[in-house]
């Protein structure tokens, strides 16, 4: 729904955006990435009629590859092998990005934290507990930050 406040202010009201549909990353090795979502993460990868029909031609080419969250937001991995970061160096890369976010129950986040140290997945900080939870920051093959982060225990 759109409300006007007058003829130059035209705005979204609350509610009107029901959820984010989906996320698109670019990535230089997909065979890498794939790995690191599907088998790593742990994300169900979309195959066949799973797949969009709009994206069918592109991950039929291996262009592109789905993946899907629990809570149903789907991840896009967009191949893009001659798309280089600004930097190298993960810390001093530019994106307007900052990092995506995993939530985890709290009883597996040990585990979690596990299963990235026996990947060698680099770990850019963390474990770190807050009064919001705790959460483990690292890079994915394209030197993208993600987290998994959860609440804190009752």
């Amino acid at each position: 729904m759109v409300t006007t406040n007058d003829s130059l202010n035209t705005t979204l009201t609350p509610g009107s955006l029901r959820r984010v549909h989906h996320i698109a990353l670019n990535v230089r090795d997909m065979q890498a990435s794939r790995h690191f979502y599907g088998n790593i993460l742990g994300l169900h990868e979309l195959k066949g009629e799973e797949v969009p029909a709009t994206l069918r031609d592109l991950v039929a080419t291996r262009k592109v590859a789905n993946f899907v969250t629990p809570d149903g937001t789907v991840l896009d991995l967009f191949w893009e092998p001659e798309l280089t970061p600004p930097d190298p160096n993960p810390h001093r890369a530019f994106t307007r990005a900052n990092h995506l976010a995993f939530d985890i129950d709290p009883q597996l986040f040990d585990q979690a934290v596990e299963v990235l140290q026996q990947h060698r997945v680099p770990i850019d900080h963390g474990p770190v507990s807050r009064p919001t939870g705790r959460g483990i920051y690292f890079y994915d093959p394209d030197g993208f930050m993600v987290e998994i982060r959860c609440d804190p225990l009752d």
